[in-house]
Formats: C-alpha cells, structure tokens, sequence
C-alpha cells in the first residue's frame, strides 16, 4: 500500500445556513495512487463532502470550516482564481449525471479539447478517450453528446477529468444504474488508471458491498460523520 500523503482532510465541518449541520469534523487521508471509496445513506453528506473539496458549495448558503490538503496546500484557503487553476488540473470531479455535465451544443472533440486549451496540457481528445476506454474514437468525437449512450458519456467525462493529468479525481455515484457487467468493466478501469498514471480516486456511492470490492480504503459516512474511521478494504 502507498503511504504518500496526497489528500488530508481534517476536521471538515459544514453548515448549511443557519443552523443545520451537515457534517461534522470529518477527517481521513487519500495517499497517492489509491482508490477509496466513500459510502453512506442519502442524506448522510457525501456529495456535499465532494463538492466541499473543490470549494463549489455556494459561501451564501454554506458556511465550512476546517482543511482540506492537497499535497499540503490547504484548498479552502485559496481565493477563486487560483482555484480555476486547481480544478481540473490537481483536482478533477466527475458528476453524477454525465449528460448534464457535457455541453449539448458542441461535438465531444471540441469539449475534451477546449479542456486541454484551458488549461495548456498537452495530449489530443483521441488518446484521452483510448486511456478512458473507448479504444476507437472517431464516432464519439464527431458526436453530440445526445447521440450517446450513456456509459459513452460517462467515458467521455473520464477522459475529461483525465486531461491534465490530475493527482486525484472525485467521481460522483459513478456506478449508478449500471449492470453487473458494466460495473466490472468501470472497476477495472479505475484500478487500470491507479496502476498506469499514478491517479488516486475518491469513489462516492451507496452500496458499501461494491465500493469495498473495488477501493483500497473504504470511509462510511453515517449522520455526518464517519463510522467507525476507516476501513481498509484491502
């Protein structure tokens, strides 16, 4: 197992405003090249935990207070612009519902590679797709994502968090709706990715059974707060 720290969350509480707490000093640590997995009951605080991480909770209506280290550098502390330069390039999200993530007016080429524009990396839509496991692109890049289906748009929002190469992507209820097969092939994926670019995964999902399978750690969120720390799946 590595032991790099890569992600060190600690102490994160939220509040959403005035007075409802929706987690409470929640702690725990991402090394480099580890998948975990993040499990709970809806309602328990996973997905405002994610977006809490790339500061993407609204400051009007959320008040957080804590840390939350990337490589040592606490993100909660960094004003807006130097966050734009964070997302996407240390820190990658993919979202619950692929076909709302993707502009549906622009082919898939052109929406991988404005990503690459932003942010002046360097690689090409095509190899992006073949490493997110679509190995013959062509039709998906010429596509809208409305032509799709939906685990071709969920492959496409992969190839866009792998971009610029981040150190760590949080995907969001990535095996929603997926058959057995599917969630084999998208777990071997994630640990594909671990293992050849060096990538660490947070997994945020319902079902503790899949996640554990899959996730080097697993974090149970219960009420708020994690349950009983961690749990080491492997």
């Amino acid at each position: 197992m590595p032991s790099e720290p890569l992600l060190e969350v600690r102490d994160l509480s939220i509040h959403l405003l005035p007075h409802r707490e929706i987690l409470r000093a929640v702690s725990f640590d991402i090394p480099t090249a580890t998948i975990a997995g993040l499990s709970g009951d809806s309602g328990s605080g996973k997905t405002t935990l994610a977006l809490a991480l790339l500061q993407l909770l609204p400051p009007a209506q959320y008040r957080v207070s804590g840390q939350v280290l990337l490589r040592g550098r606490d993100l909660l502390s960094l004003d807006e612009r130097t966050l734009e330069s964070v997302r996407g390039a240390e820190i990658a999200t993919i979202f619950q519902d692929p076909l709302l993530s993707l502009n549906p007016v622009l082919p898939i080429r052109r929406q991988i590679a404005e990503i690459l524009r932003a942010h002046h990396a360097k690689g090409s839509p095509a190899n992006l797709l073949a490493l997110a496991g679509i190995p013959s692109p062509a039709r998906i890049l010429a596509a809208y994502p409305h032509e799709l289906s939906g685990g071709e748009r969920q492959r496409v929002t992969i190839a866009q968090a792998l971009a610029c190469r981040p150190a760590l992507i949080v995907a969001d209820e990535p095996f929603t709706s997926l058959d057995a097969p599917r969630v084999v092939e998208l777990a071997a994926l994630f640990r594909r990715l671990r293992d050849q670019c060096g990538t660490s995964f947070l997994l945020i999902g319902h079902h503790a059974g899949i996640l554990a399978a899959i996730a080097d750690r697993l974090l149970v969120l219960r009420a708020g707060a994690l349950a009983n720390g961690e749990i080491h799946a492997r």
